[in-house]
């Protein structure tokens, strides 16, 4: 007999959907864009990437648990890799090991927003810094390659939008030339990509604010302007913080 479903254990059935840009775009975060080179990525990285996808667009909620027969049951595998891939979703913050309890969504509060998106800022600005001083063409054309799909994803859906801007940000940290900062950002942008979509979702009217500031940043960097390119972008990532926050309040005063 099956065993009875609870409120803290999710439908997996979403790790069966077939894969669209939307859950590829944070996939190929979780891999570091390996899925792209000629490493082999392992079983366990891809139930982990597929993992990431559903609990970025909320297939799987925030505080449910994850059993590692459940996951072997819906993908087929054995538990060895399933064990390794929590591991690997632990490391990028999307679930924590509790006690008798074993591995959880993580559940946004504020404090873990504001610091998540300090790190963030710190970590985009020495990105953006560093590209201005080597290569801004680079930059540049990274930003010209992703601006069309973005200014699309306008007039589609917040989730649309989101993940468009997901991933030029991807793109931008893996054209970086400092491999660790690159990596560093990319982590945390996984983090930051659920309170973006919280955020979008609670308030769409940001979302042509958010466009333009991608415009003024585009301008900034082909002018060569540094301190203003880095200003730009810390005011929108800033922006995007105190949607999730307002969202996040939102959520608790409705429980």
């Amino acid at each position: 007999m099956a065993r009875k479903r609870t409120q803290d254990l999710p439908d997996l059935s979403g790790l069966l959907l077939p894969r669209d840009q939307r859950m590829t775009a944070v996939e190929q975060s979780v891999l570091r864009h390996r899925s792209n080179t000629e490493v082999a990525v392992s079983l366990a990285e891809q139930i982990a990437a597929r993992l990431a996808s559903a609990i970025a667009f909320d297939l799987v909620h925030a505080g449910q648990r994850l059993l590692e027969q459940d996951i072997c049951a819906i993908l087929g595998v054995s538990r060895a890799p399933v064990r390794e891939a929590l591991r690997i979703l632990e490391r990028d913050r999307l679930i924590e090991f509790q006690a008798r309890r074993g591995a959880l969504v993580t559940a946004p509060t504020a404090k873990e927003v504001r610091n998540v998106f300090d790190v963030r800022i710190a970590l985009y600005g020495m990105l953006l810094r560093e590209e201005m001083s080597q290569d801004p063409k680079r930059l540049l054309a990274v930003l010209n390659a992703h601006l069309p799909a973005v200014e699309r994803s306008v007039t589609e859906s917040a989730d649309d939008y989101a993940t468009a801007t997901f991933l030029m940000n991807s793109s931008i940290a893996a054209a970086a030339s400092n491999e660790t900062l690159a990596d560093l950002l990319q982590s945390v942008s996984l983090q930051t990509f659920r309170y973006v979509r919280m955020g979008l979702a609670h308030h769409p009217g940001n979302i042509p604010r958010s466009l333009e500031s991608w415009h003024a940043l585009r301008a900034a960097v082909a002018a060569g302007e540094v301190a203003l390119v880095v200003r730009i972008a810390e005011s929108r990532i800033e922006r995007v913080r105190d949607a999730a926050l307002v969202a996040i309040e939102a959520s608790d005063t409705s429980d």
